[in-house]
């Protein structure tokens, strides 16, 4: 029993590799991981629609306008989600940013807010024609694709990890009682000795 034991704790340790159990329950409970949810997937969304604008100038060569809008758009989303994902960080790591569970994501999410900035200080100074500002903002969109992918296979790690620690957890509690079952008499062998020598309870 002892050996079950520590097996399902190591199993445990080994599932708590992006979470402690207290940072999940931070986590679980912050009004920013929700704020995260929300803003994550409308990112997304202004990102697809402003690439197809991007696309549609540099094919097309006409809405150049509102290609620019959308990509200031889509960069002012990203800075909220990067200032509200630091104070996420700090509120279930106690870290801005950088924390060891999710140190590369930050690394290269500050690539993607170099590059998009670079696309706002090139706008505002016209440091670029219009076409090497399309390019520039599509390579910030790589990048930004790239961090994404990031984020969604650490968040689905995290997802199979909870999904570890309860089966480990339930096997944990379900291993006892098997073993209890085994171990206790069978009524009907009980039965089934009387009946063939009903003299055996008087001789033992």
């Amino acid at each position: 029993m002892r050996q079950t034991g520590d097996t399902v704790g190591k199993q445990a340790s080994r599932i708590n590799a992006l979470y402690t159990p207290e940072q999940k329950r931070r986590r679980d409970e912050s009004v920013w991981t929700l704020v995260q949810g929300i803003l994550a997937p409308f990112q997304f969304v202004v990102f697809l629609a402003s690439l197809y604008l991007v696309m549609r100038h540099l094919m097309v060569g006409t809405g150049y306008e509102i290609a620019t809008y959308s990509i200031v758009f889509k960069t002012l989303i990203l800075y909220t989600i990067m200032i509200t994902g630091a104070i996420w960080e700090k509120v279930v790591f106690g870290k801005y940013l950088f924390v060891e569970a999710f140190f590369w994501e930050d690394v290269f999410s500050m690539l993607v807010l170099a590059l998009h900035t670079a696309y706002l200080i090139a706008l505002y100074f016209n440091l670029l024609v219009p076409y090497e500002l399309m390019v520039l903002a599509l390579a910030a969109y790589a990048a930004y694709v790239v961090n994404a992918v990031q984020f969604i296979l650490k968040l689905r790690a995290a997802r199979l990890q909870d999904s570890n620690q309860k089966s480990a957890l339930s096997e944990k509690i379900d291993k006892p009682t098997a073993s209890a079952v085994q171990n206790s008499p069978q009524p009907g062998t009980v039965n089934l000795a009387k009946s063939i020598n009903p003299n055996l309870e008087a001789s033992t």
